[in-house]
């Protein structure tokens, strides 16, 4: 890698091509290792940072100061801690309304609360006009350990569960810049997921937000990590009308989709049932599906296929290039 590229940020292989060849070869050390969203630390303590540079600032269903607060927040979460405390730094362009920076000072402030965090520090910079587009925000997150993941204990017949309809965000932010002339009531999903904390207490093996690069993005990772494939069931998985229209219309994957309020998991088999149950009690996860399994005698470890509509059997990789840039 010689060059940084807009793609770099997409979440996909050239991300963890950058990670690998560029981060891990200058700053490796043993908490950077797992490449997880959040270091969990021996005091029993876990951290998480993150930069938002959502073009634009403000859209259906959110803005940039929701998604700095939940994107952070549910680091945390699917890691297995209690979201505490956060930090906000600002870099502001020269020349920005203020009335602009109240509107998303607000909703910080009312998405904070509903996670129950609070704001302890922060920082401000203001650079030349043209210097960066208005806004970005960059946050860390400090929680409470309550468990760690542990997919490594994954077996056949395991089951994954996505908790909600996919893409909405990604569609959202797209649609709102009116590149396309589409119109639609998609919003974003953007939302914290703490309503999934108490899951970590009744056997969950792992979890994952679904956020940049997707469904298909994040479960082509987790499968890399297992002694078996995976296997989901394109029938199972849950999408709005909206999206299924317009990704349609549009030619895009919604497997490769951005969300901001969603998260997959992987349970127990015996398990299941039970916490897909517990799930859709939640307003957030009551489109909750089961969608898919850690498979023996279907395709090769390491693999991650798709059930297709069709009867087939489609391998689903990491995202290879930006699909939709700036949607976080």
């Amino acid at each position: 890698m010689n060059k940084i590229s807009l793609e770099l940020g997409s979440g996909g292989k050239l991300m963890r091509t950058f990670i690998s060849q560029v981060v891990l070869k200058n700053l490796s050390n043993p908490y950077l290792k797992g490449l997880s969203d959040s270091a969990h630390f021996p005091d029993g303590t876990a951290l998480t940072t993150d930069s938002y540079v959502v073009d634009p600032l403000f859209f259906p269903g959110g803005d940039i100061g929701t998604l700095s607060v939940n994107g952070t927040v549910n680091d945390l979460i699917v890691s297995g801690a209690q979201p505490k405390y956060l930090s906000l730094a600002l870099i502001l362009e020269e020349g920005l309304d203020v009335n602009i920076l109240s509107r998303i000072f607000k909703s910080i402030k009312k998405e904070a609360a509903k996670s129950s965090v609070f704001i302890t520090t922060g920082d401000t910079k203001v650079v030349r006009k043209g210097q960066c587009d208005k806004v970005f925000i960059n946050t860390a997150g400090i929680g409470k350990i309550i468990a760690s993941p542990s997919p490594q204990k994954a077996k056949p017949g395991d089951r994954v569960i996505v908790t909600g309809t996919l893409g909405e965000h990604s569609l959202a932010v797209m649609l709102a810049r009116g590149d396309f002339g589409l119109e639609s009531r998609v919003k974003s999903d953007c939302a914290p997921l703490n309503f999934l904390l108490p899951l970590w207490k009744s056997g969950v093996l792992w979890m994952r937000d679904i956020t940049r690069g997707g469904l298909a993005t994040v479960l082509a990772e987790l499968a890399e990590e297992l002694a078996f494939p995976l296997v989901i069931d394109e029938e199972k998985i849950p999408l709005s009308r909206g999206v299924r229209g317009a990704t349609e219309l549009l030619g895009i994957d919604p497997l490769y989709l951005a969300c901001e309020g969603r998260a997959v998991l992987l349970v127990p088999e015996n398990k299941a049932p039970a916490l897909l149950r517990k799930i859709q009690t939640d307003p957030l996860g009551k489109k909750a599906e089961i969608i898919g399994r850690v498979e023996k005698n279907t395709g090769k470890p390491g693999e991650l296929l798709l059930e297709t509509l069709s009867g087939g059997l489609r391998l689903l990789e990491p995202l290879t290039s930006e699909l939709l840039p700036r949607i976080c």
